[in-house]
């Protein structure tokens, strides 16, 4: 129990000091999750869509297989893409392993089947008959599509979440592409894996709080924005 306390008053103090490398980590913590839930979206709210109103043979396997996708261990990714990013690999000659990039590349590779099969589910429990309607009513196939996407935006508010929620605890694909270098790829799980290996537990406790007061707090944001466009 004094552990854990300890583990408090040592996420006070970082937090109150604004502590010049726990704030560094934070920052890059924030960057790296950030922009990959960001491309994430992209990729997976357009590709969820497309998958959602196309019809073509094998859809049902597709999207089993994104289904599937959305539980990928990191491990499994970071493996992936640390071949894909080897000096001898088919992209090496880019040379972002143990870069931000390569973290971002792996956790976008994480989040976006998450985005995806959030997006599939979310267009397809849209009414049958509302794209007959929409394009009734004179709007073209652009347009039907965009409203469709916002009649879905609560459970799509839902993929954002849930896509960055898995990127930002994640630490496993984050240390093999990264390679946890102090001030260039160290973000917070991979530190608090580091400062428990070393017994600093108060310190692993401390980031760990920290971590999950970030999580909190744009989910939290994020839930805000959802509850006021709920329907009453």
């Amino acid at each position: 129990m004094d552990l854990i306390l300890d583990g408090f008053r040592m996420a006070w103090h970082l937090l109150v000091t604004l502590d010049k490398e726990v704030l560094g980590v934070t920052l890059l913590s924030l960057k790296v999750s950030g922009l990959a839930t960001l491309i994430s979206l992209l990729i997976g709210v357009v590709g969820g869509t497309v998958i959602a109103l196309a019809e073509f043979p094998g859809k049902r396997i597709l999207v089993s297989v994104v289904n599937t996708s959305m539980g990928l261990p990191p491990v499994v990714v970071g493996l992936f893409v640390t071949i894909m990013l080897w000096r001898n690999g088919p992209f090496g000659e880019w040379e972002i392993l143990y870069t931000p990039a390569a973290m971002v590349i792996a956790q976008t590779v994480i989040a976006s089947p998450i985005v995806m099969g959030i997006s599939i589910a979310a267009i397809q429990n849209l009414p049958p008959n509302l794209r007959l309607q929409i394009l009734a009513l004179g709007a073209s196939r652009p347009q039907m599509v965009w409203l469709l996407v916002r009649e879905a935006r609560l459970p799509l508010l839902a993929a954002i979440m849930a896509g960055f929620g898995g990127v930002i605890s994640e630490v496993g694909a984050s240390i093999m592409v990264g390679g946890n270098i102090k001030g260039y790829t160290r973000v917070l799980t991979t530190a608090t894996v580091m400062e428990t290996g070393k017994g600093n537990f108060d310190t692993a406790i401390a980031l760990g709080i920290i971590l999950l007061l970030i999580c909190f707090a744009i989910n939290y944001l994020l839930t805000l924005v959802q509850q006021r466009e709920r329907p009453r």
